[in-house]
């Protein structure tokens, strides 16, 4: 469990988002230590703990200091504070607001319990609601095979945009497909949640 001072984001029903400090090293790595969580992404191959220490953290470190709200967030269960993975919710430009990434990585025991999309949808509430965040549009991105991460999208209200194909490093399984974009405008989400936007609704 983590410290009871950390600095939390956010609580929904289930889960609590809150920013990452160093000491969250291990679970970092553990968490991409997974060939199966980092299957889409890197061919299951895992991110080294120099990487995360010297680079990775760090990084989430930058954007609180330079946006505040949006960012990465680490995720836990509300009930017990297990670590379950993060949330993106960042600049796709660098010290443009207008325009935001939303992303999601979580243990695989956080799978196929709704988590993913709750916490997404908390972040997309809090983005379009929150009159200083600035935010206009959410986008996200997931290889065009990855069917659980694009289901999340839809089920948070992100319509299809485009595939498009990418250079890769070195070619993971389904990457011969592309990529996928999917996006959600303020204006959309309003229109779904109602006028005041207080709501969050299928789609």
């Amino acid at each position: 469990m983590s410290d009871p001072g950390r600095c939390v984001h956010l609580t929904t029903e289930r889960l609590v988002l809150r920013r990452f400090t160093p000491a969250d090293a291990d679970e970092l790595v553990g968490l991409d230590g997974d060939p199966e969580v980092m299957r889409f992404l890197t061919g299951g191959k895992p991110s080294a703990r120099e990487w995360v220490e010297s680079t990775l953290i760090p990084r989430y470190l930058e954007h609180y200091r330079r946006y505040g709200d949006l960012a990465w967030w680490a995720a836990e269960e509300r009930a017990s504070g297990e670590f379950l993975g993060w949330f993106e919710f960042r600049p796709t430009v660098e010290g443009v607001r207008a325009e935001v990434e939303l992303g999601y990585r979580l243990r695989r025991a956080g799978w196929g319990r709704g988590y993913a999309t709750e916490g997404a949808r908390a972040l997309i509430h809090r983005g379009f609601t929150d009159a200083g965040s600035g935010v206009e549009r959410v986008v996200a991105y997931t290889m065009t095979v990855n069917e659980r991460s694009r289901r999340v999208m839809e089920k948070c209200g992100l319509g299809y945009v485009r595939t498009f194909h990418e250079d890769y490093p070195e070619t993971i399984p389904g990457s011969e497909h592309g990529e996928v974009e999917y996006a959600l405008t303020a204006g959309q989400w309003r229109a779904r949640a109602g006028a005041d936007g207080s709501g969050i609704l299928e789609p």
